[in-house]
């Protein structure tokens, strides 16, 4: 299973906000130049500062609001001057309200003084307005001052915990998948653990009695000869414990597979829910044991997954989880080995991809093989 783009708990809740507010955001903007517009012309320049407003909205939910922030920033802040000077429309702020709030919290440093600057830009422009009219000054005031001012420092204030609500979750993000990758290392040295209990005592053994052999040989054939059977026997055996160990034969059990199983992905923060229709055969145990370790090691490496079901029946396991992407997989080596010798003992292993899921299932018929004689 290669490596799939990570789709993020923050791009989803983007994306939400895309789905939830873009309409709201239209349809405002829209509904205030056609309110406020008094030509053609005035039209199509406050058309310009929603599109600018639409376009920084749609980069931020994509989480590339920095190629277009100053160009929309540009834009939405000439609307503004535009509708005070010229247009005598306190509504021209509705840009700027949306692109300033979203560009300030993400910069990377001076935040608070691009904000008071925002702010104050607004109100200054706003003040100008006093320039071009004999109306009430109150009235002025409060229309290209105060509100617009007030709001833009509202919404601007109101972003800034939203910025740090995302930055929690993108921390979340990477501390599940480092934990995914630590499960692996801990899976990795479990293997290499069983590996060294088998191979190191023998190799260390077997080195003394070569050792032994080479002096015994001239002094002693008969028993140079009886070492060099030895030293056959005990690698004879190594490479079955190996083997044994490759195919999970060597004291693999279901039931402590299954509670591995369960304790890697929790640690992951990935929901588990497991549902035992029967206890597994014990002739099936083993392979069963090894699909689910296999299993789960491809899940913590390769899938972003926020939920996995196992299903445990008398003869047979399915494990299916989420987060897979819609394209084709190259090979599994793993589980291409597993479903050889799932074959070779009577069983059929299965795995498929539909719809973002992935499903792996192993399925022994009556009575099922017997471990025994498979070994």
């Amino acid at each position: 299973m290669s490596e799939i783009t990570e789709a993020t708990t923050q791009g989803r809740l983007r994306r939400l906000n895309l789905i939830t507010l873009l309409p709201v955001v239209t349809v405002g903007g829209v509904f205030l130049v056609a309110l406020d517009a008094d030509s053609w012309s005035e039209a199509v320049v406050l058309g310009l500062g929603v599109v600018a407003a639409l376009v920084a909205f749609v980069s931020w939910t994509a989480g590339n609001l920095a190629r277009v922030a100053v160009p929309c920033l540009v834009v939405t802040a000439g609307v503004w001057l535009f509708g005070v000077l010229e247009a005598g429309s306190g509504k021209a702020i509705f840009g700027l309200s949306i692109v300033g709030p979203l560009v300030v919290p993400q910069l990377r440093r001076h935040r608070g003084a691009a904000a008071v600057t925002l702010v104050a830009y607004v109100a200054v422009v706003g003040a100008a307005r006093f320039l071009m009219t004999d109306d009430d000054p109150r009235q002025v005031l409060i229309t290209y001052v105060i509100v617009p001012a007030g709001l833009m420092a509202i919404v601007t204030g109101l972003m800034f915990p939203n910025k740090q609500f995302y930055d929690v979750v993108h921390d979340l993000e990477e501390s599940r998948r480092h934990e995914a990758e630590l499960a692996v290392v801990r899976e990795r040295m479990r293997f290499a653990s069983d590996l060294h209990d088998i191979q190191g005592h023998t190799l260390h053994v077997v080195k003394l009695k070569v050792a032994l052999a080479q002096k015994l040989v001239h002094r002693d054939p008969g028993r140079a000869e009886q070492e060099l059977h030895e030293i056959h026997s005990l690698v004879s055996d190594t490479i079955s414990q190996t083997k044994e160990l490759v195919y999970a034969h060597r004291r693999l059990n279901l039931p402590a597979e299954l509670e591995n199983a369960k304790n890697l992905f929790e640690a992951a923060g990935i929901e588990v829910h497991i549902r035992r229709d029967a206890d597994a055969d014990s002739r099936a145990g083993e392979l069963l044991g090894q699909v689910l370790r296999e299993t789960t090691t491809n899940i913590l490496r390769h899938a972003e997954s926020r939920e996995v079901r196992i299903t445990l029946s008398e003869s047979g396991i399915t494990i299916v989880n989420d987060g897979v992407p819609d394209k084709p997989l190259p090979e599994l080596s793993g589980l291409a080995v597993l479903e050889q010798r799932v074959a070779d003992n009577g069983g059929k292993l299965t795995v498929d991809q539909k719809n973002g899921y992935f499903v792996t299932a192993a399925d022994f018929p009556s009575p099922g093989p017997d471990a025994q004689e498979a070994r």
